[in-house]
């Protein structure tokens, strides 16, 4: 479980990025953890990759691979659709692990927990003190035994990527290696994940895609326009770099 400081306000602007109020607060655990040992789910899950590569394999191959609950995604994709003018975020809880056979790490995403009395436009989302205190008395209380695996927030109309504050904010406060950032673009119905490569290297315009745990469910939710859901078996290769 990580262990969370007092948090300070801070204002993500995309507009204005050099703006911000607060302090610059990492979420950080007091002792940098391990991942348990835990075997890969792959076969309980979807793997939803992206459409169209767009030169993307220059970029180092990323740390881990990503496990979404259905349940998860249900609530992201809900929480961006309540707002399709203005900026909605959260944190992302669930679990670090590693496969013990093969020692592949992966996180699992099991819930989302949507930011509250932020303030937000169409291209900022503001964490007041009042949002980050309530969020961190959520996450002791709801998901004690969790991890903060990340966190989530919308582009409207503006596409899949990481903006230079994001990246910042990526840094500063998830700098665990293992630790991702989810965007989800309502208008257009797409989403991604960036993960960081083996070097620690996050490319803000390279998304990745996940895999859908359905726990043996032939039913998807997943309704993402940039993604299309892989069913045959992929090269050994191929399969290591996602």
């Amino acid at each position: 479980m990580l262990s969370l400081p007092h948090l300070a306000p801070i204002k993500i602007d995309l507009e204005h990025p050099n703006l911000m109020t607060g302090t610059q607060v990492r979420l950080n655990p007091q002792e940098t953890p391990m991942p348990r040992l835990e075997p890969i789910p792959r076969s309980q899950a979807f793997d939803w990759r992206p459409l169209a590569e767009d030169g993307r394999q220059a970029s180092p191959a990323p740390i881990l691979s990503v496990f979404m609950a259905q349940y998860a995604y249900v609530r992201a994709c809900a929480h961006a659709g309540s707002d399709l003018d203005n900026e909605v975020g959260g944190w992302l809880v669930g679990k670090w692990r590693a496969d013990p056979h093969t020692g592949e790490q992966f996180v699992v995403i099991e819930s989302t927990l949507p930011a509250v009395h932020t303030r937000q436009g169409s291209a900022y989302l503001t964490f007041t003190q009042d949002s980050q205190v309530a969020m961190h008395a959520l996450f002791e209380e709801r998901y004690p035994d969790s991890e903060l695996v990340g966190w989530y927030h919308t582009h409207p109309r503006m596409g899949v990527f990481l903006s230079e504050y994001d990246t910042w904010l990526h840094a500063n406060f998830f700098p665990e290696i293992w630790q991702v950032a989810l965007v989800i673009e309502p208008h257009a119905v797409t989403g991604g994940f960036f993960i960081r490569g083996v070097n620690g290297f996050l490319d803000p315009r390279r998304y990745f895609g996940f895999y859908e745990l359905n726990h043996g469910d032939d039913r998807s939710v997943v309704h993402w326009n940039n993604m299309q859901r892989r069913t045959a078996a992929l090269p050994a290769k191929e399969a290591d770099e996602l």
